[in-house]
């Protein structure tokens, strides 16, 4: 697997986590120990007695880390510098198994920002996933929808699942590819 960093922790209180790669909700209990192995974009995989687990960002301190702060925007926002902004959020968007961004994943097909007229705007994003069958699909949609939510004047949010056109290894970047060892 990748970005193994096994680093071990200990909650230090309850904790949500999504069991990888079913996608399941349940709860982790303080005092439980395990390693992190993946720690990108602000949520964790964790390895806890045989399973992975994804934490995210929000509960980065049961796991003794710093949560991530907002994104700043320029002032006077164009919507622009918004869609800007909206992409380099989703690329702090990992898939648990693979660490490479779901932008450079080639995972997000479309981005419309929509200017609402009282100086909030609406977003509108389709994206996929590596497989249509994914447990975690709901869970990076849920990231997404999250990270974009947060961007200042930002007031809707709406990430859509569509598997057409499908993916294929292709729509990924070089770096991803080669990160990957796909190149």
């Amino acid at each position: 697997m990748f970005g193994h960093t096994n680093e071990p922790f200990s909650l230090s209180r309850d904790v949500r986590a999504v069991i990888i790669p079913a996608g399941e909700e349940l709860l982790l209990r303080e005092g439980t120990s395990g390693f992190i192995t993946q720690a990108l974009g602000g949520s964790f995989t964790v390895y806890v007695e045989g399973n992975l687990f994804r934490v995210a960002g929000i509960d980065a301190d049961a796991l003794g880390k710093e949560p991530v702060p907002p994104p700043e925007i320029p002032e006077n926002a164009s919507d622009a510098d918004i869609e800007a902004v909206i992409w380099q959020q989703l690329k702090t968007c990992y898939d648990p198994e693979i660490p490479v961004n779901i932008v450079d994943l080639g995972l997000i097909y479309r981005c419309d920002v929509s200017p609402l007229g009282n100086g909030d705007r609406s977003v509108d994003v389709d994206m996929t996933l590596t497989a249509p069958g994914c447990g975690m699909g709901e869970i990076l949609v849920q990231d997404a929808q999250e990270k974009i939510a947060i961007i200042p004047t930002v007031s809707d949010v709406r990430v859509q699942l569509v598997f057409d056109p499908p993916w294929n290894q292709g729509m990924m970047s070089d770096e991803a590819r080669l990160q990957t060892g796909l190149m």
